[in-house]
């Protein structure tokens, strides 16, 4: 019974991850997609502490610490479940060409995914009337990481997540 919808979940799995891959190739959307993506890389988290810190130092203080105090939180256990699981890619395990170079070798859980879900949450925090813009942002990062051909739908959910939960473990010792 388990091993039936195991079955099925992986089926699925690959399912939703063709049908959104399969909307690549256009020159436009690809750009797009790419640029997204992009967003959610590391380095632009410091940019985004530096403009806080500039906007209110105080606020850029706390939301340093609640950043430091998660990603402490998300960069172990993200590595550790990489190293575990090895997951193959997509573009390897099913034979097509991502339209990115991943940054590591292991497909699950989407480091992108649960970097800027724990970003999200974060900026949600200090500027709620605004969740619904880092939300968006966060699930758009995703779903690129599938357009782009190097997650499956079920490596974002695991992201997201971890994500939610670093961050939330985060900003409650933070706070």
């Amino acid at each position: 019974m388990l091993r039936s919808i195991t079955i099925n979940f992986y089926q699925l799995d690959i399912l939703l991850f063709k049908q959104i891959y399969r909307l690549s190739g256009k020159r436009l959307i690809d750009s797009i997609f790419y640029y997204l993506t992009r967003s959610g890389d590391g380095y632009y988290y410091g940019l985004v502490a530096v403009l806080l810190l500039i906007v209110d130092i105080h606020v850029g203080k706390q939301a340093i610490l609640m950043m430091f105090a998660s990603f402490a939180l998300e960069l172990p256990a993200h590595s550790i479940a990489k190293k575990t699981i090895k997951r193959k890619r997509p573009f390897e395990k099913l034979g097509i060409s991502s339209l990115v170079a991943p940054p590591d070798k292991y497909s699950f859980p989407s480091g992108h995914t649960a970097a800027v879900f724990l970003m999200a949450n974060i900026l949600s925090t200090i500027f709620p009337d605004s969740a619904y813009l880092f939300f968006s942002w966060a699930l758009a990062v995703g779903i690129s990481r599938i357009y782009l051909g190097v997650h499956y739908p079920s490596d974002i959910v695991a992201g997201a997540v971890l994500g939610h939960f670093s961050s939330q473990i985060g900003i409650w010792i933070v706070a």
